[in-house]
């Protein structure tokens, strides 16, 4: 029965220009909603989406005061977020007219590294001992969960003050997701290999341990001799310069930072 309706159905069909319609139209909507993430827009959006699927339902049963109820209070809220959100709205159009979205997402890249790479270069002069893990494309949920959770924009004033000797987040790895600072004072597993000499340290067989396991990489700074490794793919690079692993990360790193946005 199910069969004989489905080919019942007319025939659908799909052409180039709508699959490129599609795919625009999902394009804005995620920029969209990446401007207003994190913003009481969301709780809004989401207040306006209930009384939508409300406004539906009324009109389903013939419910024709509460429908009519619903749909002059869902204008209301419309215009209400047009008017509260007007600065970032305009800020966001004028910055899309201005530089454009892919130029934005340079300057994302460029800070980020900028940061990250500011901060290793202090804590090796300082010898602070410290382990930046910076997920790709398997997530480390189990290890961020186990820590603490930050949540915080990146900066090298941040990372610092995090594995200062006195901090208590110090003693443990800084777990950083789509250019977010996810966790901190997270316990990594050890690598068993047998190829490690004993002068491999703590953090250095954690971030091999970790590369060993997810597709992700580790920064490590030495508090012994202030040198900076790289870990991937469960191997180590030591001895890194600045200049060398600032090339490491925009080939390894920055292309799957914010997926779908594009280079």
């Amino acid at each position: 029965m199910i069969v004989e309706y489905l080919h019942s159905l007319p025939p659908i069909s799909v052409s180039f220009t709508d699959i490129i319609d599609i795919l625009i139209v999902t394009f804005i909507l995620y920029r969209f909603f990446l401007i207003i993430k994190g913003t009481l827009a969301v709780q809004m959006f989401i207040g306006i989406f209930i009384l939508l699927g409300a406004s539906y339902f009324a009109q389903n049963f013939q419910l024709y005061t509460i429908r009519w109820f619903l749909q002059n209070f869902l204008y209301f809220w419309i215009v209400a977020l047009l008017i509260i959100f007007q600065p970032e709205l305009r800020k966001a159009m004028a910055e899309v007219g201005q530089r454009g979205i892919f130029r934005k997402r340079k300057l994302i890249e460029e800070q980020m590294l900028d940061e990250l790479i500011k901060a290793t270069a202090a804590m090796a002069e300082s010898k602070t001992g410290a382990i930046i893990v910076l997920e790709r494309n398997t997530g480390l949920r189990e290890y961020r969960e186990k820590g603490s959770t930050l949540n915080a924009t990146i900066s090298s004033e941040l990372l610092r003050a995090i594995f200062y000797p006195e901090n208590p987040l110090h003693d443990g790895a800084v777990i950083i997701n789509q250019a977010r600072i996810e966790s901190a004072a997270c316990f990594l597993p050890l690598s068993k290999s047998p190829h490690l000499g004993k002068a491999a340290g703590s953090r250095h067989r954690a971030a091999i341990g970790i590369t060993e396991e997810a597709d992700c990489l580790a920064i490590v700074v030495s508090e012994e001799t202030g040198k900076i490794s790289l870990a991937i793919e469960g191997k180590l690079q030591a001895d890194l310069d600045i200049e060398s692993l600032r090339q490491i990360l925009k080939k390894q790193y920055l292309p799957q930072l914010l997926p779908g946005m594009g280079p």
